[in-house]
């Protein structure tokens, strides 16, 4: 990968490749999760902090089968043993559902597919429809090297037979490994049928291994959580150009233009409009809101038929009331802003709690932070501040009261007054600019 970051915590839609294969082990209800992990171990580990894994650490690469030797010690004989691949993320829970029930407990059972170019893959050797070997491309002789159906590396095996396999496998071969196919082979030796399961495409079982095959998993996942939003009824625009980088939860008839990113856990209520150019993490808009082009969103909450943006920047605690307006050029952090409030252009809103119906004027700013503390700003309802107005916060605005333009507020305003703070505007007569000197 070209990287300090270990391969398995490699970003694939915003989440470590590891993430998405933990995800299908859960979701398949298993038992016991191992990973094998060593390039990077304490990284990995780091990553995973409470998830419900047993780990086993591979101090030396010297193959597959040797990895699941470090695992099988903590496995229980009655399990059934499913092998997945940290680098292997875009395996459906379908697939690997599909898999487990083409066999009892007692069977051994391979995913494969079939590759146009097989090349650098292991083959797969088949008695008609039972396999019995799989040969790897190294070792492989040229007839074997015609063969299109690969070995996917993922199989499903009884633990206690694993078990006495892997004891008895050899590193005598091309690469000097243990490889874990060779368990196929005694699983056919000792009388076991081996059922070979093909996945319906080679994208889902695809390996990574570089930054352009992580870029092509990216848009293969990208496509396939956009097809799954678009058969609940979504529109896009281009759905080419949308990334998904976490969950994304949609009402009914919601719209999404181009190149708008979602982060983390986000939820759009029916008829939410989201036009170009917008990033939205951890959000949740509710029904009918509508958020302009070239707008950041993250941490916030906005109610039914909120107007957002153009260029308008919501910070964590961000919380919108319905039919409030935050417009170009606005950023709002850790405030409440009431029923029906405009905050239009070019204005900073900070650890606030703002009423119903005010107006909030151009340039307006609450100054919040006094270089060591955080203060309050709270405005009342029906109140207009009108545009440059500071607001020096701890500071209350009584409902009602207007602020005049260009004041710099720092003691409470009265609620149905006028407030308003300014030095008297002179005129000196007779004076002239100064020029340049010749």
């Amino acid at each position: 990968m070209r990287s300090e970051l270990p391969k398995v915590l490699q970003p694939l839609a915003g989440r470590p490749l590891l993430a998405h294969v933990l995800d299908c082990a859960h979701e398949l209800g298993a038992s016991d999760v191992c990973v094998v992990y060593g390039h990077g171990a304490e990284a990995v580990r780091a990553a995973f902090p409470s998830a419900d894994i047993r780990w086993a650490l591979q101090a030396q690469q010297l193959g597959t089968g040797h990895a699941m030797l470090q695992a099988i010690p903590g496995t229980p004989d009655a399990n059934r043993v499913l092998v997945l691949f940290g680098d292997v993320p875009l395996l459906t829970t379908s697939t690997l559902r599909s898999m487990l029930d083409a066999g009892n407990e007692d069977d051994v059972l391979v995913l494969t597919v079939d590759m146009e170019d097989p090349a650098g893959y292991g083959r797969i050797i088949r008695d008609g429809d039972a396999v019995t070997g799989i040969v790897e491309e190294k070792d492989a002789s040229g007839s074997q090297k015609a063969i299109t159906e690969i070995n996917t590396g993922v199989m499903v095996c009884p633990a206690a037979k694993l078990r006495q396999w892997l004891g008895r496998l050899s590193n005598d071969n091309a690469q000097g490994e243990y490889y874990l196919t060779d368990v196929i082979g005694m699983a056919v030796a000792d009388g076991l049928t081996v059922h070979g399961v093909k996945a319906q495409n080679q994208v889902e079982v695809m390996g990574i291994n570089d930054k352009k095959q992580l870029a092509e998993a990216e848009r293969a996942l990208q496509a396939r959580l956009i097809d799954e939003l678009m058969s609940d009824g979504v529109g896009f625009a281009d759905p080419a150009r949308v990334d998904i980088r976490g969950k994304l939860t949609c009402g009914k008839d919601v719209f999404i233009d181009v190149n708008a990113v979602f982060e983390g856990e986000v939820t759009l209520g029916n008829g939410v409009r989201i036009e170009s150019n917008n990033v939205i993490r951890d959000s949740v808009l509710g029904a009918g809101v509508v958020v302009h082009p070239n707008c950041y969103i993250e941490g916030a909450m906005a109610d039914a038929y909120c107007e957002i943006g153009p260029f308008a920047r919501l910070r964590p605690g961000a919380e919108l009331a319905a039919k409030v307006k935050v417009g170009n050029f606005v950023e709002i952090k850790q405030s409440k802003i009431r029923k029906g409030s405009k905050v239009n252009h070019l204005t900073y809103i900070g650890d606030s709690d703002i009423g119903e119906n005010v107006n909030v004027g151009a340039g307006t700013i609450t100054c919040n932070y006094d270089g060591a503390n955080k203060h309050q700003t709270t405005i009342g309802d029906g109140a207009f501040i009108g545009s440059s107005v500071n607001l020096v916060a701890p500071i209350e605005v009584g409902k009602g009261a207007t602020i005049g333009a260009g004041s710099t507020i720092s003691k409470d305003a009265p609620p149905d007054q006028l407030t308003l703070e300014r030095s008297k505007q002179l005129t000196v007569r007779g004076w002239t600019r100064p020029t340049k000197k010749s």
